[in-house]
């Protein structure tokens, strides 16, 4: 759900699960907003006279057409590292210029810290719709980087008429809007941007070694890997033999349509009706063990970016299976779409354990834990936590005692996993493991009781800012306000994972 959102740097090898499209620093590129049906048929032309609406597939058109935006990179002029020039030598070398390794970049050179960000393409577009809650990115002063919001939020439960209406605005994320700012920041601190891919990362007691692929090396005495879910430089506990994570999968399109049932002032958070599936009794029995949802933003009445979503499941549910009964959802309230402007699948680990910590290489973004295991939310999270981490850098290596080596990893990955911060984890992790073990009408139940909770609760829980306290306040209140079966799903089904909590927890605080 950070589109949900979902986020290279292309670090040697990429495991099998993930997708390089789906990382915070991916290459694919993105077009712009286009608020009005108007507006792009001025931008995409006599395009649409080449485009076959072709009804061959059994799942609808719409599968059959092909995104028609095209690759545009930002046009900056960026600083350029120069490995004779300038010696090759910096106090931090971050890989990768997504969202995480762009941002990390622009608040640790506010502290007059040498950054070097290394990327295959910096200035290539990040490829995913992110949506947020406004009020996360009000709070960090990055609300003008949104292109779009509504005032609130909707979930529909069932084809009762069961609807949840939350009193929460939400927001899309200009990627445009965001990049140019951050780089920005990063061109007037006198960050310096490196064109290439790393391929290995060496250590020294005070001092790391970068080798590109281009055969050049640069030093740092700190390294930052923000390259996503599939890096190869962030360590896990060898006691670890399966990172046991959930996944969540999604096929979204930004569609131009003929008309949508969705309201202009509300966006869809989840829709987990299922009467679409009414003539698919095949489909509809696997949708009700391992369900999904769709999440709508509406732009206008012609234009809007539809999302199919399995919010967690393991194993990962097939991507055929998704955009099927996308298709069959589609089709079902009526939305035929004329043409598709963007595409995207997405692929998110959530959950199982967090990187070793300390470890030589730090890390931030999508490997370093910070998905939020029952959600997938974490741009606005990631976008919050990169000045805590900039200013433990700058603790350390902006001081005239220049703090290095062990002692600093150990500051800075703190930073980012104070020991509260890992214990609260914990929680979210239980809540992923009991969603997990729900099938459609558990899930249901779940959300009805979920947003009946005081605003205070939800609204801290899906953005990862209740005290440890509070969390277990919201599980007994939970508990309090679900339904009799939906007490009967806890009491049967969540046991195991409440003692697997109950057991990490301990070792957190012993450890």
């Amino acid at each position: 759900m950070d589109t949900l959102f979902m986020l290279l740097t292309t670090p040697p090898p990429p495991s099998p699960l993930t997708k390089p499209h789906q990382f915070l620093h991916s290459l694919t590129p993105s077009l712009p907003l286009l608020p009005s049906t108007k507006q792009h048929h001025q931008l995409i032309g006599s395009t649409s006279t080449r485009i076959s609406l072709s009804t061959s597939s059994k799942f609808g058109n719409f599968l059959d057409l092909k995104p028609e935006h095209h690759p545009k990179a930002l046009n900056f002029d960026l600083p350029w590292c120069n490995p004779s020039s300038d010696r090759a030598r910096f106090d931090v070398i971050i890989v990768g210029a997504g969202p995480a390794g762009i941002r990390l970049a622009e608040q640790v050179s506010l502290y007059g810290i040498k950054v070097c960000c290394v990327d295959p393409d910096p200035l290539s577009m990040w490829p995913n719709n992110y949506g947020v809650w406004v009020d996360e990115f009000d709070g960090i002063g990055l609300d003008d980087c949104l292109d779009k919001t509504w005032p609130m939020a909707c979930v529909y439960l069932d084809e009762g008429g069961k609807t949840k209406y939350l009193d929460r605005p939400y927001g899309r994320v200009s990627r445009e809007k965001l990049k140019e700012r951050l780089i920005q920041g990063c061109v007037s601190n006198g960050v310096r941007f490196y064109k290439a891919k790393v391929w290995k990362i060496e250590h020294r007691e005070f001092e790391s070694t970068v080798l590109c692929d281009d055969g050049v090396e640069l030093k740092g005495s700190l390294v930052v890997d923000t390259s996503g879910f599939a890096s190869a430089f962030t360590e896990y506990d060898g006691k670890v033999k399966k990172r046991n994570c959930g996944f969540q999968i999604a096929h979204g399109v930004l569609a131009e349509v003929d008309d949508h049932p969705y309201d202009l002032d509300k966006m869809v958070l989840m829709d987990w009706r299922d009467s679409h599936l009414g003539n698919e009794p095949y489909m509809r029995a696997n949708n009700s063990k391992c369900p999904t949802f769709l999440y709508a933003m509406p732009f206008d009445s012609n234009l809007i970016f539809l999302e199919e979503t399995s919010l967690v499941s393991r194993p990962v549910l097939s991507y055929t299976e998704v955009k099927r009964r996308m298709a069959a959802r589609l089709r079902h309230l009526g939305i035929r779409v004329k043409r598709i402007l963007e595409d995207e699948k997405c692929l998110i680990p959530m959950g199982g354990p967090l990187p070793r910590i300390p470890q030589n290489v730090m890390a931030i973004g999508g490997n370093s834990g910070v998905v939020h295991p029952s959600t997938g939310y974490m741009v606005a999270r990631t976008m919050a936590l990169a000045p805590v981490v900039a200013f433990a850098i700058a603790e350390c290596l902006g001081s005239t005692r220049m703090i290095r080596g062990k002692q600093l990893y150990d500051r800075v990955w703190k930073s980012l996993w104070p020991i509260e911060s890992r214990l609260n984890r914990e929680f979210y992790s239980f809540g992923m493991e009991t969603l997990l073990k729900l099938d459609l009408n558990g899930t249901r139940r779940f959300f009805d009781a979920f947003f009946d909770l005081k605003p205070y609760y939800w609204q801290g829980f899906l953005s990862s800012r209740l005290t440890f306290v509070e969390l277990a306040w919201l599980c007994l209140s939970l508990f309090g306000h679900a339904s009799n079966p939906s007490k009967f799903d806890i009491v049967t089904k969540c046991p195991v994972p409440l003692a697997k909590m109950m057991g990490n927890i301990a070792l957190e605080s012993i450890g």
